[in-house]
């Protein structure tokens, strides 16, 4: 079988939403080093301008004429304001091709003292912002018959991870919305892609006093934007990270139930989210807790970039 010719990315528009810090941020920076135009979102509009500035001066762009990034306010969980988000970015900067739904927060503890503010924050923040973007874009990319939406779950979309209960499933929505998007996709007729990445811990604040899985190394930021990359130019459904882990899954799951959690104690999968440093992730969990959607405006609000 002949292998498939890499996607030429240059000149090609983008939205990622999160995109001050963590991921977002260094996937804006992975897209524009391709050639690409870049529209970040985030609740906290301030720091998004504040990487739209740094990642414009440090990085030259293509022939000498610097790189094209916007900053947008974006809550997700308003469709009002996806709508504006999106419809901003091709005001700005041209139809969008690539749309990353990357904003997510990862407040830890046990489900039974799990307040109902922060189970109703991850539910509208990590479900419902994600299908309203979703349901943004998606239109846009049907009508044009192109288009790639990737979708920023997380390994924890694939198991359930003690002390991240709601967390997790709010991962496996994201995991099964995303497979299904594919199937009608594909029933279209559209050149429509969808792509689900889940990355295992990944060194950012979110991950902040996580502790370390044996046998499985946290990842960065610019290892998941690496790999963003990679599936935008040759797209693919599935993206792990580290690919490895995607192997790991696959093995692990054929394995009954009993040998899966075997596994999972030995390699200290179960102890990783539920035994956290709860003073390292102190900084996090208020940030988290106070990106509430429903205070009166993002400037009340502090960023929900993972």
């Amino acid at each position: 079988m002949a292998r498939q010719q890499p996607r030429v990315l240059i000149g090609r528009t983008a939205a990622i939403t999160g995109g001050a810090r963590g991921i977002g941020k260094e996937t804006a920076r992975a897209l524009l080093r391709e050639g690409m135009k870049v529209g970040i979102g985030d609740l906290d509009l301030a720091t998004a301008e504040a990487t739209a500035e740094e990642l414009r001066r440090a990085l030259p762009g293509r022939g000498g004429n610097g790189v094209d990034i916007r900053a947008y306010a974006l809550d997700v969980v308003d469709r009002d304001s996806v709508r504006a988000f999106v419809e901003g970015i091709e005001r700005d900067l041209g139809p969008i091709d690539v749309f990353d739904s990357n904003a997510g927060i990862m407040p830890l503890g046990t489900f039974l003292n799990e307040t109902d503010e922060s189970t109703r924050r991850q539910i509208d923040i990590n479900v419902n912002g994600v299908i309203n973007c979703a349901k943004e874009v998606l239109p846009r990319f049907v009508q044009r018959r192109r288009g790639h939406l990737v979708n920023v779950a997380s390994m924890a979309g694939k198991a359930g991870v003690p002390g991240a209960a709601t967390y997790c499933g709010t991962k496996h929505f994201v995991v099964g919305l995303s497979e299904a998007l594919r199937g009608e996709m594909h029933h279209a007729g559209v050149d429509v892609d969808i792509t689900c990445v889940m990355p295992a811990i990944v060194q950012t604040e979110l991950a902040a006093g996580t502790k370390d899985t044996r046998g499985v190394k946290k990842v960065t930021p610019e290892d998941v934007a690496e790999a963003i990359v990679e599936a935008l130019k040759v797209p693919r459904f599935d993206v792990y990270v580290p690919k490895a882990a995607g192997v790991a899954n696959t093995v692990i799951g054929v394995l009954p139930r009993r040998g899966r959690e075997s596994v999972a104690r030995a390699i200290g999968a179960d102890k990783t989210l539920i035994e956290a440093d709860p003073s390292a992730r102190a900084g996090y969990e208020l940030r988290a807790s106070e990106s509430d959607p429903q205070l009166e405006s993002p400037a009340q609000a502090k960023s929900l970039t993972p």
